[in-house]
């Protein structure tokens, strides 16, 4: 039997219910809170450069989202106008730009240069003479350094008589910042035939990773300063990984780590091994995917988002310096337009969105339409679409983006593409794009955005 409720109570219900109906007419961002994925901190990914054993004359871009299990971005992403891309290195500049530098050829005395915006698509910038090693030298495995000043170097190994001579490591320093122009070639101090320098500096202690092509191990040399003098502080086999192999790449993991890549030439197997001081390493691990494909690679780590949470299900994201405006998709194009609580079914449907979690990592966040559950926003060249969920790993880092307290603040959300860090979910005029971010409040505005209960 059902008892009719006090007139009080009957009141406080209908007060209530017309808070709540007011606050989704005016688009409020106050809802119930869904299941939310949640980060520690900032997402990485791993970008991945190398030739392979099948050519010397195509670079293949790999991801990961652990540095241990790497998908194919795309085959045959680069093919320089003449010569070869041996030992591609990859560096993201303070211009947003992904820069490689590589091997040219077998002899000669020059290294290449390539730029991309997407590091899927690359255009070739120019090879740089050296003025080293003249017309029998061997200029090999240009890596990028950073230094801790901001300074941008190549560091590279380079005989005077060619492949069969004794190499020695040097580095160029860039003098403007577009890279386009550098210095004479400087000796590190390290003694003859050592190939394949991969530095690191931690602290005021640089770490110099090479080969030894005396023995075919790879030993470890630190110092002060970056031109010496070394002191060989792990040497022969010293790190119980064996002889036969070149190419040492590191990156640092978020907890701190260190992992260094290496190439086991001769049996065309690739491994890795962890350190948390780069002193002392654990055991070599094959590469599975990459072990007898890929070679003499560099692995880049970047972070997206700060590890804001986003209330999943369904939302609608209301600009932050637009407010009339909500994101939407039209003709499979994503804006910012009007829309609101009067607007017509299927203009609400449009600016609807299922917040789930990331397609390429679940740290992050997609975004699918709930009027076509089959199709996700997604950034392609930059402009952000509604396109039908392929399925290939692409289309998933594509479709991902990461939570961030919002630039705007205010108690906003900004997106940040997870495949493309440092490029946010932003409207330029009216239309969703991701760009590199500027300074400035224009920016901030554009790139935050409301999680506001759905339209629809």
């Amino acid at each position: 039997m059902r008892f009719p409720l006090p007139r009080a109570v009957r009141s406080f219900r209908r007060r209530v219910l017309i808070a709540v109906t007011a606050a989704f007419a005016a688009g409020a961002a106050v809802v119930a809170p869904g299941p939310v994925a949640s980060a520690a901190g900032p997402v990485p990914h791993y970008l991945m450069t190398a030739f392979t054993n099948s050519s010397e004359s195509n670079m293949y871009v790999y991801d990961s989202a652990n540095a241990t299990s790497f998908t194919q971005v795309r085959a045959n992403a680069y093919t320089p106008p003449s010569g070869l891309i041996r030992d591609p290195s990859v560096l993201r500049h303070t211009d947003g730009y992904y820069y490689l530098v590589y091997t040219t050829n077998w002899t000669g005395d020059t290294i290449g240069f390539a730029r991309s915006a997407d590091y899927v698509s690359w255009t070739f910038l120019r090879n740089v003479r050296v003025g080293l090693n003249g017309a029998t030298g061997s200029t090999w495995a240009p890596e990028w350094f950073k230094d801790s000043d901001g300074s941008v170097h190549v560091v590279f190994s380079a005989s005077t008589a060619g492949t069969a001579g004794q190499f020695r490591p040097y580095r160029i320093t860039a003098t403007n910042a577009d890279l386009s122009a550098w210095s004479s070639p400087v000796a590190l101090g390290i003694p003859a035939n050592f190939i394949d320098s991969f530095l690191v500096k931690v602290g005021g202690t640089y770490h110099n990773f090479l080969k030894n092509e005396t023995t075919k191990y790879i030993e470890h040399a630190t110092a002060t300063s970056l031109n010496g003098p070394w002191t060989f502080v792990g040497t022969g086999n010293w790190a119980g990984w064996g002889s036969g192999l070149e190419g040492p790449a590191l990156v640092r993991l978020p907890d701190g780590r260190w992992r260094i890549y290496f190439d086991q030439y001769g049996q065309r197997r690739y491994f890795y091994a962890d350190s948390t001081n780069l002193t002392s390493f654990g055991a070599k691990v094959e590469l599975a995917g990459l072990s007898g494909t890929a070679r003499h690679f560099t692995v880049l780590r970047e972070d997206s988002g700060d590890g804001t949470a986003v209330a999943t299900g369904a939302r609608s994201l209301r600009s932050a310096n637009l407010p009339d405006r909500y994101v939407r998709h039209r003709d499979n194009l994503g804006f910012v337009e009007p829309v609101s609580s009067s607007s017509a079914l299927s203009a609400r449907r449009d600016a609807t969105f299922t917040v789930v979690a990331g397609l390429a990592n679940a740290s992050c966040y997609s975004l699918r339409s709930v009027n076509f559950p089959d199709r996700y926003l997604r950034h392609y060249d930059f402009r952000v679409r509604l396109d039908t969920n392929s399925g290939d790993a692409v289309f998933a880092r594509d479709a991902t983006f990461c939570g961030r307290a919002g630039l705007a603040g205010g108690g906003s959300t900004s997106f940040e593409s997870y495949s493309h860090p440092g490029r946010y979910l932003r409207h330029l005029n009216y239309e969703l794009r991701v760009d590199w971010r500027t300074s400035g409040s224009a920016f901030a505005g554009d790139a935050s955005f409301t999680v506001a209960a759905p339209l629809a």
